[in-house]
């Protein structure tokens, strides 16, 4: 099996699941559109220092989590609670009949009735099985609960996560920062949210939160479920008197409770988010490890490491040391408190026969000692299980208040991923620094964007790098004032220009990764017959050989289009990488691509994705910076050849020969704006002609002609190479002298 899932045209996917020797096909429809739109007011941002804790807020944050964990009131989710909830009310039951056939086993035998005591006993085990299936059934729906809200919480967010809107890399950039107005505090559960700590959020965090709630479900349900049948059995036991102390034990013990909780909600979030801090470090390690072991940063990473680790600790310590007060008041009253309650309430109708009499006179007996004995062991077995649901019911505000901590960090992914699908920003006032300048903030982004048409435009758009979290007070930082830029096919463009002056942002804009803050951008749309990224750093993604030629397409895609391996094996052939097959193989082999290659095989291998797609347009940004000018050459040409049209960024002159266009960028001048600065080579410069010359920063010239131009590159390096003879071949006719003179010497 090459692929676990079959792609559909129409965006959902056929999961390929091996299940006992077969194969088992899972559909998987994408979430529509619409839906995340009629969501959006579900999912407010949280308000700058607002109180987190079991509150009204916390409510909302709930409800609008469930409308996405069960979709449906007719839904698998919505059969599985209510299967859960038969269960749950029919171990109540068996436990009132568990508790009444108690007390008649206890007076049988109390009353020397061997055969009523033989007939408890089976009885008592005709009940077990029903109440070892139910007690079975209730775990196991509950994780199949968890398990159902996680699966549509995770489908949800991928969807939203991974989606055309590039969320997962505004959210990644950290982006979702900017989306709530105001600041966060150090340690706001939602923090991690909006700074791109995706990873721990999704998995982990989203995890807890399923299993919590599903819990959480059985632990108040039930419980609650049980006060009220068990108060009710004992009512006619304990009379009016003893109905009253039930429920103002209740209020009692839930008033002291609910008065010696800590915050357990913001210390779980404040857990959650130290977790996933020191995750982030030891998965930072594993990510650039090669680079950490170059520098012999070991022992300052394994320092940072563990500070992070001793955050941690000392938190936990903390909430350590606030559960003990807690523990202790929380078993005295529940564990101790109740039981003496439970003790005087029983004695009422055995010290007070007139509070028993209706007891003794229901069934016409006097009251003697069995059936004392039988009601003492059934009210016991009652007020036991009463003392179990209560203690659960009291322990689950504990349970409630860490959920409404992962409540918190569950719902600020889902509003900060609205927000950016939305692109809800808030509008920024321009600070008084700013004024008679622009200033970008992402709340006013007015630029329009067209997909489609055949050619790359900027049209008056300003180069800006944006800025989230505290620094959107800033604004993004402004690289070019205004750009004019119109590519038709085959006007293969090169861009050059100093560090830090826009060339990457130019392909960021087009590719729609940094938002178009005014004018006009038109560009194809993505894929075969579009336009192509290849990025600075190569990106090898987990799977085949082959997966790594025909990324982003699947093999089940590929042989739809009616595509070959020998086809790949020719395309590998063009990047000079036909040996990959074989030595690492076959194309089925599947590695950890990204260390098997070297740095200059991976930016090979972009090209090679780039042979693959074959697209009209392609912006190539530093992608061969670690190949060799010759084989960079060969490529380039090759690529001309498929009729791609290039638009280059890159700091290498030599690459001029494969364009016919120059824009340079940077703080320039006509007379600061040549290619080169030594003199040897204004023959090339005057073979260029100025087509556009503005005051923001940028500059575009044209090639005369490719041929001429490679000429002059030729000649170029025949004037250097000769001046480097000139300088250095005395030099070594001398040192060869004097070695030769050493040696017959010896001699």
């Amino acid at each position: 099996m090459v692929d676990l899932y079959i792609p559909d045209p129409s965006g959902s996917r056929t999961l390929l699941v091996p299940y006992r020797g077969r194969l088992s096909k899972v559909y998987i429809t994408p979430t529509p559109k619409d839906l995340y739109e009629n969501h959006f007011h579900l999912f407010p941002p949280l308000r700058p220092g607002e109180k987190l804790g079991v509150n009204k807020r916390f409510w909302k944050m709930l409800v609008s989590i469930l409308r996405i964990a069960i979709p449906s009131s007719t839904g698998k989710e919505a059969f599985l609670l209510l299967l859960h909830t038969f269960f749950l009310i029919t171990r109540t039951i068996l436990s009132v009949m568990v508790a009444r056939l108690d007390g008649r086993i206890v007076r049988d035998l109390v009353s020397a009735n061997g055969r009523g005591f033989l007939r408890g006993l089976g009885w008592w085990f005709t009940l077990a099985i029903p109440s070892t299936y139910t007690n079975s059934m209730i775990r196991f729906l509950e994780k199949k609960l968890a398990l159902a809200f996680r699966t549509n919480l995770t489908r949800y967010i991928h969807d939203l996560y991974l989606n055309q809107n590039l969320n997962y890399y505004k959210f990644g950039m950290g982006l979702a920062a900017a989306v709530p107005s105001g600041s966060r505090a150090k340690g706001d559960p939602s923090s991690e949210a909006a700074s791109g700590g995706a990873d721990q959020l999704i998995t982990t965090d989203l995890a807890k939160f399923c299993d919590t709630l599903s819990a959480l479900y059985g632990n108040i349900g039930k419980p609650a479920l049980d006060l009220i049948i068990f108060t009710s059995q004992l009512s006619a036991s304990l009379g009016p008197l003893g109905t009253v102390g039930l429920y103002s034990n209740y209020a009692l013990t839930a008033w002291i409770l609910r008065k010696a909780t800590p915050a357990f909600g913001r210390m779980a979030a404040i857990t959650a988010t130290l977790e996933g801090e020191y995750r982030k470090g030891l998965s930072r390690i594993g990510r650039d490890g090669e680079e950490v072991a170059f520098y012999d940063g070991g022992k300052r990473e394994k320092g940072i490491l563990l500070s992070a680790y001793q955050r941690l600790a000392n938190h936990i310590h903390s909430v350590l040391k606030i559960r003990v007060p807690y523990g202790m008041t929380e078993d005295f009253v529940i564990k101790y408190a109740w039981s003496a309650c439970g003790y005087g309430l029983m004695s009422i109708p055995l010290l007070f026969p007139r509070a028993g009499h209706a007891i003794a006179s229901t069934g016409g007996l006097s009251l003697h000692v069995a059936s004392r004995t039988e009601n003492y062991v059934s009210n016991r077995r009652l007020l036991l299980s009463l003392a179990d649901a209560g203690g659960r019911l009291m322990y689950s505000g504990k349970d409630l208040a860490e959920l409404s901590g992962y409540t918190t960090r569950v719902y600020s992914l889902l509003a900060s991923l609205h927000a950016l699908e939305q692109n809800a920003y808030p509008v920024i006032a321009a600070p008084p620094t700013h004024t008679g300048k622009p200033f970008y903030d992402l709340g006013s982004v007015k630029g329009q964007i067209i997909i489609g048409p055949d050619h790359l435009l900027f049209k008056d758009v300003p180069i800006v790098a944006p800025s989230g979290g505290a620094g959107a007070e800033r604004g993004g930082e402004e690289l070019i004032r205004s750009l004019d830029l119109r590519v038709e096919a085959v006007e293969h463009t090169l861009i050059t220009g100093p560090n830090g002056v826009g060339k990457t942002s130019i392909s960021r804009i087009a590719a729609q990764l940094w938002p178009t803050w005014s004018g006009l951008l038109e560009r194809p749309h993505y894929g075969p017959g579009g336009i192509f990224f290849l990025p600075q750093r190569p990106y090898l993604s987990i799977g085949s050989l082959r997966d790594q030629v025909i990324y982003p397409q699947t093999y089940a895609e590929m042989k739809s289009q009616g595509r070959t391996d020998a086809e790949l094996m020719q395309i590998l052939e063009n990047v000079h990488l036909a040996y990959l097959p074989s030595r690492e193989g076959g194309w089925e082999t599947r590695k950890e691509w990204k260390d098997v290659l070297s740095g200059g095989e991976k930016q090979r291998m972009g090209m090679a994705r780039l042979f693959y797609h074959r697209p009209r347009y392609a912006i190539l940004d530093e992608c061969t910076s670690a190949v060799s000018s010759d084989v960079e050459g060969l490529m380039y040409e090759h690529a001309k050849t498929l009729g791609i049209t290039l638009i280059t960024i890159s700091h290498r002159p030599s690459l001029l020969k494969y364009h016919t266009r120059h824009l340079r960028l940077g703080e320039m001048t006509a007379a600061k704006s040549s290619l080169v600065r030594t003199s040897s080579l204004e023959s090339i410069k005057r073979t260029q002609s100025t087509l556009h010359l503005a005051s923001h920063g940028w500059q575009m010239t044209t090639v005369a002609s490719a041929s001429a131009q490679e000429n002059m590159e030729l000649d170029l390096e025949i004037e250097v190479l000769s001046k480097v003879l000139d300088d250095d071949v005395a030099q070594w006719e001398a040192r060869l002298k004097q070695v030769q003179e050493q040696l017959s010497g010896k001699v």
